[in-house]
């Protein structure tokens, strides 16, 4: 893949839109506390959002590889951080509802674990400072 590019300008206070080399953007702001009107997605958010996105899709990709009938995947994360600066992330909790029909628990069960050791990017570097955990659940 190589180089990764983005950019992020300030709107107004301190929300900001960042703009990925891809042409997408995303709206970010802070809570009222810090100086922001809360009218976008904290950067920390971000960051739980990019894992759940990194890893459903490696998740998806390998379950359709193996030929089972997904028709949705939804990740829901919970990221606990530190008390003090920099707030790093200490511990996530990453839960997986697959939704298909007769889609094995042992098929998701691998695909997550190839997802966590192997294929995501984003977990591979969460993982420097937090324990990732994760868990799913099949609905047909």
């Amino acid at each position: 893949m190589g180089k990764v590019t983005a950019r992020v300008k300030l709107v107004e206070g301190i929300q900001m839109v960042g703009e990925s080399g891809s042409g997408h953007a995303v709206v970010m702001d802070g809570s009222p506390e810090v100086g922001g009107r809360n009218l976008g997605v904290r950067p920390m958010e971000l960051f739980l959002i990019g894992l759940g996105g990194c890893a459903s899709i490696d998740v998806l990709t390998i379950l359709r590889k193996g030929r089972h009938n997904v028709s949705d995947c939804e990740a829901r994360i919970q990221g606990t951080r530190a008390e003090s600066d920099p707030k790093v992330f200490l511990e996530i909790q990453m839960h997986f509802i697959v939704t298909g029909k007769d889609v094995p628990a042992k098929a998701v069960e691998r695909a997550i674990q190839l997802s966590e050791e192997k294929y995501c990017s984003a977990a591979a570097m969460l993982a420097k400072t937090a324990t990732i955990h994760t868990s799913f659940e099949i609905v047909e």
